[in-house]
This record gives C-alpha cells, structure tokens and sequence, in this order.
C-alpha cells in the first residue's frame, strides 16, 4: 500500500483550501457511507482533498482513485482491510464506478469494518448512481454536486466569502453586496465561462469539449451497454438541442435527424440530463407529466452553450438557461402556462433591461427577471442575483 499513501500524500500537499465548492458546507461528513456524483469536471476530486485537509484527519484518511492500476492485482475490499488494521478511519474512494465490483465491495466494505467511514465520487453521474440505488440505498447517502454559482465564481475570482442567499430573499429584493458595486461585468464573464471550477486554465473550451466527449463516448455508453457507434448518434443529439436550445423538441423529426426511432431519442436525452449535459423543463401536473415528452430541452449550463455552439449564442438563451439552471440546484423549475418559468408556484418572466410586465400583467404572485439591470425594485428582479442562492 505504500504506492498509494505516497500517491495520497503528494495530492494533499498540492492541494489549496482557500476557495471550497458549496457542496462542503451541504454534506453530512461523520456519516459512515456518502456519495458524491455529479458531471464529470466540476470538482468532487478537489473536494474531498480539500475536506480531509479541512477536517484535519490526514493522518487517519487515505484517498485513492479506484482507477490505479494498484487494483489490477488487488481488491478494494483488501486495501480497505488493510488500512482498517493500519488504525484507518476515513477511506475516500474516487472514481469508484471505474473499479467493477465497487458497490458490492463497498457493501462489505460497511459491513465488516464498522469502524471505517467510506466517502466516495465517480465522474459519472449514471454508473454511480445506478449502483447506489441497486445496493447501497439502504445504507448510504448521496449528495449531487452541481456546476458553479455566480456567488461561487465571484469568490474565487474576487477572493471574497459571500454568503449564499435564499429563493425568498432574492424574490423580495434583500440581495445587499456592497463588496461588488457593479457585479455586471462579472456577471457576464461567469455566463461565459463560469460554471466549471477550471476556468482559468488553458484551452477551457477544448477542455470542456473533453468533458463532453468523454461523457459521451464512455460514461453513457458503459451505462447503457451501447456500442461505439450509438455514442456517434449521442453527438449528433447533442450538437442539433445545441444549435437549437432551449427548444420544444419533436422526438419524430430529432429521431429522423439521427437515425433512431422516438422512444431511443427519448432514452437518449434521459441519459444525457443524467451525465449533466441537459436540462428538460416540463409543465406542471401529477406524477403521469414526468414520463411525458419535455416542454424544452436546455444545455445544462451556459458554459456548455459557448463552448458547443458554432455562432454567436443568442441572448435570450443564455439567459434563460442561466435561470434555470441555478434555480434548479435548490428549488423545482416547471414551465410557465403563461410566461417562461414557474417556481413554487411564482411566475417568472425572463428577459433583457427592456423587458415589459405585458406578458404577466394578469398574472398574480408573478416577477419579471431582467438581464443587464444592477437592482431590482417591486416585482422586477436582476438576473444574476439568482446566481447567489448556492
């Protein structure tokens, strides 16, 4: 095991704790099983570096990525052991759905050394997820770490520690940050390149690209048992909902576009709202509406639209897939019968500085969400302020 202690502790000596992502501060850390997933690039490595340095148990931890070549002659459940009898306490598991047995060996894992926590990550959110709930359900907890908040861009960029501010705060216009005069500036750096915690590094839009590719290639396919060539038709959906999103998708006509009949297509964006690449806005109902076909279909991120897009994105895109892509962290997004957006039960209409009160002037418990504005006043809301409730 000695490869992997040195392996642990160079990790945690490159490892910096001045800016944290949201989800530290959301986990439960003295549950004995927990379970991070989220889309591949948005920084559940990081974290749990950052938490064992945090916690101060470095000592009594080790990370490891079940992706070393360690466990081609060793199982997962013998390292576990061993670490165990070397007085371990805190086993943190990375990339686990990359290691084939993880959930059963974790299962026993649990069940045999009781005094062991065991926080594991996966870079995809399908396999993970799939094997919780086939095997651990009982036994773990499982967090979903999300893309950045503009209030987590701006603390990174700005050095800051600003708090995060609720739904209701934000609708009624309590938003005070005397730290950031003109946050607008920032505001429009973070639509463009915002949501993954790498931002600052070289070639950010061909990374992302990787991110994409990967997801499609390998992630979605090992989930479904699909062969290489599906994940060809996997792009060629994703690159026509991002020329054309947030849009009423017609399964038929998207089927034709790529060769599968509407029942695949409809699998297909399932799977890749799964891996965190897309966003369905349905309309409100009962239980039934869920398996219906989605009102729109949105990139996860405004990010994903700059770095997939081949023209200059349209505004009223970006906007709206702003909106709803932070509001949806914490709160349920349907689509509005009247306006864009409805959220526990307020209407919300989204749009530019000009943007009228025509369309929801009839409408009660209903706001107007303006772009390009630094405050709000009545029932008129800046957008990026909702960038601040995570």
């Amino acid at each position: 095991m000695e490869q992997l202690f040195q392996i642990y502790a160079d990790l945690l000596k490159n490892t910096e704790t001045a800016f944290v992502r949201y989800l530290h501060s959301v986990v439960d850390w003295q549950s004995r099983l927990i379970v991070i997933v989220g889309a591949r690039g948005v920084g559940k490595t990081t974290l749990l570096l950052q938490h064992i340095k945090i916690s101060g148990a470095e000592k009594e931890s080790l990370y490891l990525s079940a992706d070393n070549t360690y466990f081609a002659a060793h199982s997962l459940y013998d390292t576990a052991a061993a670490f165990y009898k070397l007085n371990g306490k805190y086993l943190y598991i990375d990339e686990a759905h990359k290691y084939k047995r993880w959930s059963q060996e974790v299962k026993m894992i649990y069940d045999t050394l009781p005094g062991l926590n065991i926080i594991i990550t996966g870079s995809s959110i399908l396999d993970i997820g799939k094997s919780t709930d086939a095997d651990l359900s009982r036994r773990a907890i499982r967090y979903t770490m999300e893309g950045m908040s503009f209030r987590e861009y701006i603390n990174m960029t700005q050095g800051l520690n600003l708090k995060a501010y609720s739904f209701d705060e934000i609708v009624n216009n309590a938003v005070n940050l005397p730290e950031i005069p003109h946050p607008l500036p920032l505001w429009n750096e973070y639509l463009m390149r915002g949501s993954y915690p790498f931002f600052a590094a070289d070639g950010y839009y061909a990374r992302i690209n990787n991110v994409v590719n990967q997801t499609l290639e390998v992630d979605i396919p090992a989930f479904a048992r699909m062969s290489a060539t599906t994940s060809q038709k996997l792009k060629k959906l994703l690159f026509v909902i991002a020329q054309s999103s947030p849009f009423k998708p017609n399964l038929s006509e998207i089927g034709r576009a790529i060769e599968c009949d509407r029942g695949t297509v409809s699998d297909y964006i399932v799977y890749m709202e799964k891996a965190g690449l897309l966003r369905q806005l349905r309309t409100p109902g009962n239980g039934m509406s869920l398996i219906e076909r989605p009102e729109k279909l949105f990139l996860a991120n405004t990010t994903l639209i700059n770095a997939l897009g081949e023209s200059k994105p349209n505004i009223g895109n970006i906007r709206e897939t702003a909106f709803f892509s932070l509001l949806a962290v914490n709160n349920i997004v349907k689509a509005s019968p009247v306006s864009d957006f409805l959220v526990d039960g307020k209407t919300f209409e989204v749009g530019g500085k000009g943007k009228t009160q025509r369309q929801i002037k009839n409408t009660p418990d209903s706001y107007v969400v303006k772009d390009d504005i630094e405050s709000g006043y009545l029932n008129v809301i800046p957008l990026w302020q909702f960038g601040l409730n995570y």
